[in-house]
């Protein structure tokens, strides 16, 4: 019986290098992917109480979050509308107002002017319209996303049922603060990094320590949700590791489950509901800086998180990171000739389904208009 493929069962390639090595690429998602998607900005706890902030930077873009006095929650860009002086530094807590540090026009905390030295010779209706630009911003499930694009569809139309899921594995995921946050430089295009996360194909062969401590890889799956990919698997050895679970808390106490969010950020809920994080953070064409985040459910102490987060570096990051360097290496090899992906019709953890999905969204974002 043959095995060639028929229309049943479509033949995909995966992306040419150039997707990889590209600087116009690269440069396209910086302008126009990363400014039309939910990126993670932080963690509710950053800004707990009005006047607390924190800046960041999305593509190129000085941004600052922000509590008023409403208890309001506020991104704007960083940047004065007087002069283009940037109003804030870091991260800090009780501001009152926000001054520049140039000319000193002060905001209000939404944003609003209140004041410049002598900015009363500018007419009143002009200074009434003076505003920090502000950018959309949501809460999710304690942590804060925004999108610079005003009219792009909510989070919840992006992935839908991931919010109502993950407060099922983790309860109080809304009052978690972050206990460990692991970073690492990967020599790789972004979305290199992204592919190897968002399959298992390669888990039994290079992941040991995942394989058989964590997870069965047999059942292990990933499927689109919306424009998130959900990793499902049963666990093994619960009875062997690292740190308590009491499997009795809740329905999922036991379960591993992964949702990884269009284009650059994942939740992980490992056994005993301990939160991780994964945030990619492209810096060049060929380099992304990787950030694990670990949170923990009330009962499992610190030393346990770190611990955990200690074991997760050296081994399945580690890993990784030989695997995607190598990776970018070989798509600057001019030898390379695109494979098919192995797509299994029932899916599994031998199954490249995942990618292809991946693989789509990476072409709309770079050729639509």
């Amino acid at each position: 019986m043959s095995d060639s493929p028929t229309q049943e069962h479509e033949v995909v390639h995966a992306l040419d290098a150039a997707y990889y090595t590209s600087e116009s690429i690269y440069q396209k998602e910086r302008s126009e992917l990363f400014t039309q998607t939910w990126q993670y900005a932080g963690h509710l706890s950053q800004v707990v109480n009005p006047g607390d902030y924190f800046s960041f930077e999305i593509a190129g873009q000085g941004l600052f979050c922000i509590r008023d006095n409403e208890n309001a929650l506020h991104t704007f860009y960083n940047v004065c509308q007087h002069r283009a002086h940037q109003i804030v530094e870091g991260q800090g807590e009780g501001k009152k107002t926000l001054v520049c540090p140039y000319h000193a026009w002060s905001y209000d905390l939404d944003g609003h002017l209140l004041r410049g030295p002598n900015t009363e010779v500018v007419p009143a209706e002009v200074r009434e319209k003076i505003c920090l630009t502000p950018v959309r911003t949501q809460e999710f499930c304690g942590f804060i996303f925004v999108n610079l694009d005003d009219n792009a569809d909510p989070m919840e139309d992006w992935f839908p049922g991931v919010e109502a899921e993950l407060r099922q594995f983790v309860p109080q995921i809304a009052d978690l603060t972050p206990l460990e946050t692991i970073r690492a430089q990967e020599r790789c295009n972004w979305k290199v990094s992204v592919e190897n996360y968002s399959e298992c194909y390669h888990c039994r062969i290079n992941h040991r320590t995942f394989s058989t401590g964590v997870v069965k890889p047999d059942t292990y799956d990933i499927q689109p949700q919306g424009y998130c990919l959900r990793h499902t698997t049963e666990c093994q050895n619960l009875d062997q590791m690292t740190y308590p679970i009491d499997l009795s808390s809740n329905k999922h106490a036991g379960d591993y489950s992964s949702w990884y969010l269009w284009p650059t950020f994942s939740f992980q809920v490992y056994p005993g509901n301990v939160l991780n994080t994964y945030h990619w953070q492209p810096t060049a064409v060929d380099a992304v800086t990787i950030a694990r985040g670990w949170f923990t459910a009330e009962g499992i102490s610190p030393e346990v998180i770190h611990d955990l987060a200690i074991q997760d570096r050296e081994t399945t990051v580690e890993e990784d990171i030989h695997l995607v360097e190598s990776q970018q290496r070989g798509f600057n090899n001019r030898g390379y000739r695109p494979g098919p992906l192995v797509v299994d019709p029932e899916g599994g953890v031998n199954s490249e389904h995942s990618i292809k999905a991946l693989q789509q969204w990476m072409r709309e974002a770079v050729t639509s208009k």
